[in-house]
């Protein structure tokens, strides 16, 4: 996969009305608009209240399936809104995987509407109140789920792009990049909403008013969520408060959350300057707030 990956089944309006009907008709005449596709989901609002997410391709079936199994149990104890499934729709004769209607929330994806410096101690706090141990059983995510060091070779052929059409990747980023890699995982696992990106976090008068897209929770390693904070704040002192709310932690674990922040980056800025532009904006803002602070 270099750009976007293209949907595996076609959905649109015609598609969603039918699923409804046939499994919740009491939703089946609200309003229905296309909101935006990511990499795997596509999101529909519903109604004023709702919202449908539903898979475009066949690997995000068991990522909407641990949505659907924990973000419910797992929500409560969250200190800001997140989207426990309202209805879990099933595999149909004409759709043939899981989908869920969600609450909607309110708010623009922060990367249309930064963040204001004052969102970093409810992002720091809404990390705080996640990165606990997982019960048995909690998802693995073997994208998330793993040292840096087993994704490096998925990233080389993006750096080695990267180093040619952009002037980004400096020769201290790519040491940066070296360190972390060499960092070692030395705390427990915990949940992690795994994709805390700028897409996946909305945004309303500066602040986070909801945290959305839990395709990849797990029980992993904080430092990828804590990447978070780089791909989130614009304001080097707003970064620097986050991370004094999250700590103490270990240099190795901070290493891990820059080297996570710089693998993000970099996948957003190859894969946006192919056909996304607000991915590339992502991954440039991400690896410029970076460089600011090493």
């Amino acid at each position: 996969m270099i750009g976007t990956p293209p949907a595996e089944l076609e959905i649109d309006e015609r598609l969603i009305r039918s699923l409804l009907k046939d499994q919740f008709p009491d939703l089946a005449e609200l309003s229905l608009c296309f909101i935006e596709e990511g990499f795997d989901n596509a999101t529909w609002r519903l109604g004023e209240d709702l919202a449908v997410r539903i898979p475009r391709r066949s690997i995000a079936t068991r990522f909407i399936a641990n949505e659907q199994k924990w973000l419910e149990t797992l929500a409560p104890q969250l200190p800001l809104p997140v989207p426990a499934p309202r209805h879990v729709g099933k595999p149909t004769p004409f759709y043939p995987w899981p989908w869920s209607v969600l609450p909607w929330f309110d708010g623009t994806p922060a990367d249309l509407s930064e963040l204001a410096s004052q969102a970093a101690q409810p992002l720091a706090e809404f990390m705080l109140a996640l990165h606990k141990p997982a019960p048995p059983g909690a998802p693995f995510n073997e994208f998330r789920c793993v040292p840096l060091a087993i994704r490096e070779p998925y990233l080389a052929p993006r750096l080695d792009r990267l180093h040619e059409s952009s002037d980004l990747i400096t020769a201290q980023l790519d040491a940066l990049w070296q360190e972390a890699l060499a960092a070692p995982v030395d705390i427990e696992t915990t949940w992690i909403h795994g994709d805390l990106h700028a897409r996946n976090v909305l945004a309303k008068d500066g602040q986070i008013s909801a945290v959305i897209d839990w395709g990849d929770m797990a029980s992993g390693d904080r430092a990828t969520d804590l990447a978070s904070i780089w791909m989130l704040l614009r304001d080097r002192e707003a970064r620097e408060h986050a991370m004094k709310t999250v700590g103490p932690l270990t240099d190795a674990t901070w290493l891990r959350a820059k080297g996570w922040a710089f693998s993000f980056g970099c996948l957003l800025l190859d894969s946006g300057l192919i056909d996304n532009p607000r991915h590339a904006e992502m991954g440039r803002r991400t690896l410029l707030r970076l460089a600011e602070d090493l």
